[in-house]
């Protein structure tokens, strides 16, 4: 597997607009309509000048925030061989989980380390 690049980091949080604005404030990014995610989840994506999302911010309740790994929901990296990751998870014993992102043209795969802090593994494709 090549691991070529950080996609995002996903942040929660309680206070919605405070956080764009601190990342649009201090990093220069702009707001963008992502593509269409599953009912129930409503992302709001920071990107940069090329249009590439950086930040993903998720509002959920303060107490939702407490009960999580904290404020960083999931790091997201741009990976190849999909199919590799998949046998090194099963050969590990690894719990994972995949998706089709169709919209975005992906395929994903989701761990879980040590320290309960989740891994998107996106794939193109």
């Amino acid at each position: 597997m090549a691991v070529y690049g950080l996609d995002h980091v996903n942040i929660l949080t309680a206070d919605l607009d405070a956080t764009k604005r601190f990342y649009m404030s201090l990093l220069g990014l702009e707001e963008a309509i992502p593509p269409e995610l599953p009912a129930g989840i409503v992302p709001h994506w920071l990107v940069d000048a090329a249009g590439q999302a950086i930040i993903h911010l998720q509002k959920i309740d303060a107490e939702s925030v407490e009960n999580s790994t904290g404020s960083i929901h999931h790091v997201a990296l741009k990976c190849e061989d999909y199919e590799g990751v998949q046998a090194r998870c099963e050969e590990m014993g690894l719990p994972y989980r995949v998706n089709s992102f169709e919209a975005a043209k992906i395929r994903q795969i989701f761990v879980t380390d040590p320290n309960n802090v989740r891994l998107e593994m996106n794939f193109a494709g």
